[in-house]
């Protein structure tokens, strides 16, 4: 059975039914004409994880979904479990994985019992990181047999279990994307955020890039970013400014973004470990220490500041020190929550450019760009 049961001759209808929503939602801003980003109709994720189910002498991939028939459970809709045999949204490095695996240790106790979920993170260009999840610990023996699966099978592999994680090779993937002529190079690492869609990964650098190419004053103006994850969009914008100053939370984040610039060669850009709000304090003076220093505020002129906040968008106290800015280029997973952020920041900024990107094709997901230029 595959879970998405999808028809590319029917992507042209979804995504002109995503856009014709992006555009009355937004409508009360005034937007320009909608930029539209097509995504790949199959074969477009780069990652995913199944639960791995057990029956009998056979184990497959496994997903849920809602069983509207079944009785309640504790008040919440039941789910049953769907059979994945092949999963034609991801990747086709996953897709010729996924049997590969399972062939491999159907017929071994020592791989196959109590494992409980497998996870892929593929490339465009082929990379794949696997990783095993179970409900045993992880002995010696299962290190050396995973070797020999790992070399067998062509990737980098990981287990899991309980206070364990074993790294057999490499906990990362090299992603190759090619903007605009350019080569970037990004590491992404096992469990921590990537963009999912490299296609649409790269339509985003490339309109970002654009939206910002003429930002700056004869080279004198600087880019401030916050959310800035792996370093995706840094690496991709810095050439477009003097000087960039990027922040993130996430301590694995942010050790990718170091190796991300070190790996493009950009030595134009700061990345601090701190929180937006940390950031806000630190750029009106009510933050010192170290990491404050370390940026050289003082020796920056911001012009642009670039967000890409999590779903929940920003509440009224995060917007407000955007709007100290020239421009803002606001990237936004959750059309709902980015329409609230404008009511505020469309007091003093008007939307020139707006994109969407389909990112998730087939579901009801859209991803927006908004570039605001101060009235």
């Amino acid at each position: 059975m595959v879970i998405f049961d999808i028809d590319p001759s029917r992507y042209d209808a979804q995504l002109e039914a995503k856009r014709e929503r992006i555009e009355r939602q937004f409508a009360r801003f005034s937007p320009p004409t909608l930029e539209v980003f097509a995504s790949p109709p199959s074969h477009y994720r780069m990652r995913a994880e199944f639960r791995i189910w057990h029956e009998g002498d056979d184990l497959y991939y496994a997903m849920f979904e809602a069983d509207p028939e079944a009785p309640l459970q504790r008040g919440r809709v039941a789910q049953r479990v769907v059979r994945v045999d092949r999963f034609p949204v991801a990747s086709e490095r996953i897709n010729a994985l996924m049997p590969q695996l399972l062939d491999a240790i159907r017929d071994e106790p020592l791989m196959r019992r109590k494992l409980f979920q497998v996870e892929f993170l593929t490339t465009l260009s082929g990379e794949a990181l696997v990783t095993m999840i179970y409900h045993k610990p992880l002995t010696e023996e299962w290190e050396a047999r995973a070797r020999e699966l790992q070399a067998q099978l062509g990737v980098s592999l990981i287990g899991r279990s309980r206070k364990q994680r074993l790294v057999l090779d490499r906990d990362y993937v090299w992603e190759r994307l090619e903007v605009d002529g350019r080569e970037f190079r990004y590491q992404q690492v096992e469990n921590s955020f990537t963009q999912p869609n490299a296609e649409i990964c790269r339509s985003m650098l490339h309109w970002s890039r654009d939206v910002t190419r003429d930002a700056t004053q004869e080279g004198q103006d600087d880019l401030v970013e916050l959310y800035c994850g792996n370093g995706n969009f840094t690496v991709a914008l810095a050439e477009n400014f003097r000087r960039v100053v990027a922040t993130e939370i996430s301590r694995t984040s942010v050790a990718s973004a170091q190796a991300n610039l070190e790996a493009n060669a950009i030595d134009n850009v700061h990345v601090a470990r701190m929180a937006a709000e940390e950031f806000a304090q630190a750029l009106s003076g009510e933050k010192q220490g170290r990491r404050v220093t370390a940026m050289q505020l003082d020796e920056c002129h911001f012009s642009t500041v670039l967000v890409d906040p999590p779903r929940a968008g920003l509440d009224a106290e995060s917007c407000e020190p955007l709007m100290r800015y020239q421009r803002i280029v606001y990237i936004s997973c959750n059309p709902d929550t980015l329409a609230a952020n404008l009511e505020q920041l469309s007091q003093t900024h008007r939307v020139t450019r707006m994109a969407l990107f389909d990112q998730f094709p087939w579901t009801d997901h859209c991803e927006c760009g908004v570039l605001l230029e101060r009235r």
